[in-house]
């Protein structure tokens, strides 16, 4: 089979290339997935680099989104056969034409959704799914504050955040970005962050300031928005997309009464595996009912892997991009 092979740890994916490659075979719990598609996550990027926190021996295949259809099962899998269109994924493996993925990790795809919408799903509002629910406890009517609302991550937790009762700020430093975002997902508000944001966010909010504000850029972004969040507000780190880690002196959560927390959300259901389950229940049957829905920005074959990577990176995509193996 084909697969994106990560050989060396380099910058620009320098380490990366399509090999040809034995199709892997189904162990004990897992099933073989032909691989219709796998959403880019960067994690997948930061991996290429050594810089994520889950450092896999080399070589490796990333991708940790897949949507396919299972094509053979090993032993001891129930639940599952031979044809069914699945969801899901693990740590690695999705950017190959077949996958032998854990069979626990996997489940029905959603009729509503196309097998890219699947692939772009399950990571990206698992996590805003987390960060709001799990870790910020939302209510309805509360304001959040998205940051890199045009990414993956960010699209989700404004798709998510609107179902769930929010009134949400979509905030980007693209005008035209947040124009396909209104267009998309019609936010309560929207925010240019180029020249800064705390006077429109305190404006929007009528001098209060966010209840959430959900941060997957960290760095000066950060830093602005412990300056507007709200009294008993929650600051979610979800990633550095910036670059900078920042970093916050704790008179300012004193004296503001708000909370920083952070959110992992595949760490949080290896640490609580009832409630995470409980998770990955509560986002696949809102995506069944249609309460949400993921934006796919690009389907590319793997041979152009480098294009969907650069649109992530170079902050070009507006929701996923995703690879059609």
């Amino acid at each position: 089979m084909r697969a994106l092979v990560v050989e060396a740890l380099a910058p620009d994916f320098a380490g990366c290339a399509v090999r040809d490659v034995p199709t892997p075979s189904p162990g004990p719990g897992e099933a073989l997935v032909r691989v219709r598609a796998a959403s880019v996550n960067f994690p997948d990027l930061l991996m290429t680099r050594g810089e994520y926190q889950f450092k896999p021996p080399l070589p490796f295949t990333p991708g940790l989104d897949i949507a396919g259809e299972v094509v053979a099962l090993g032993e001891g899998v129930a639940g599952l056969s031979i044809g069914d269109a699945v969801v899901g994924g693990a740590r690695l493996g999705g950017f190959a034409e077949y996958a032998a993925l854990p069979a626990e990790g996997l489940r029905p795809k959603p009729a509503r959704l196309s097998f890219a919408q699947g692939a772009a799903y399950g990571a990206a509002y698992l996590t805003a799914y987390v960060a709001l629910m799990r870790r910020a406890w939302l209510e309805p009517g509360e304001w959040v504050l998205v940051h890199g609302a045009a990414g993956g991550v960010g699209l989700a937790a404004v798709d998510m955040a609107k179902a769930l009762g929010a009134k949400v700020i979509a905030a980007s430093a693209s005008d035209a970005k947040l124009a396909r975002i209104q267009d998309l997902y019609a936010p309560d508000a929207v925010v240019n962050v180029a020249g800064g944001f705390r006077e429109q966010v305190k404006a929007i909010t009528g001098g209060r300031g966010a209840d959430v504000i959900y941060d997957p850029v960290g760095g000066d972004i950060f830093d602005e928005s412990v300056r507007c969040i709200a009294f008993d507000g929650r600051l979610l780190v979800i990633g550095f997309t910036s670059g900078r880690i920042p970093t916050v002196s704790v008179n300012m959560p004193l004296i503001k009464g708000f909370s920083v927390m952070g959110v992992r959300a595949g760490e949080y259901g290896r640490q609580f595996p009832e409630k995470g389950r409980q998770n990955a229940e509560a986002v696949w049957r809102m995506a069944d009912e249609g309460a949400i829905s993921p934006h796919v920005h690009a389907e590319l074959p793997l041979e152009r892997w480098r294009e969907a990577f650069d649109l992530l990176a170079d902050r070009k995509v507006v929701g996923k991009a995703v690879i059609t193996p």
